[in-house]
C-alpha cells in the first residue's frame, strides 16, 4: 500500500529543507546533495524519496543519472497555504509595534 506523504511532515524535516535549499537554484544527482551532508547516502536517499513522495521534488532523468529539482507548482501551492498566516501574524507584529512605539513615547 502506497500511502501519500503530508508535505507539512516533510518540510519538519531540517535536512530536507536543505535539500529543498540546494537544489532550489539547480538540479542535482542524489550523490551531489549527499555530498552535503555527513549523514550516510541511503539516509539522504530515503528523504529524497520523501520529498518525491509529496511531490516537493521531481525527478529528470539525463542519460544514467537522475537529477532532482524543485515542482515549483507544488512550492506554489504551499506558499499560498501559508500566505494568509503570514499576514494574520504580519499585522499582529505591526501592531504590538505600534503600541511599543506609543509606551516609549508616553514614557519620555
Amino acid at each position: 500500500m502506497n500511502l501519500r506523504r503530508d508535505v507539512f511532515q516533510a518540510l519538519a524535516d531540517p535536512t530536507r529543507r536543505l535539500i529543498l535549499v540546494l537544489v532550489a537554484s539547480q538540479a542535482m544527482t542524489a550523490g551531489a546533495i549527499a555530498a552535503n551532508f555527513e549523514t550516510s547516502r541511503p539516509t539522504v536517499s530515503k528523504h529524497l524519496q520523501i520529498l518525491t513522495e509529496c511531490e516537493l521534488l521531481q525527478q529528470e532523468q539525463k542519460g544514467r543519472e537522475i537529477y532532482y529539482c524543485l515542482n515549483p507548482e507544488k512550492i506554489k501551492e504551499v506558499a499560498d497555504f501559508i500566505e494568509p498566516f503570514r499576514k494574520l501574524w504580519d499585522e499582529r507584529f505591526d501592531k504590538l509595534e505600534n503600541v511599543m512605539k506609543n509606551y516609549k513615547s508616553s514614557n519620555n
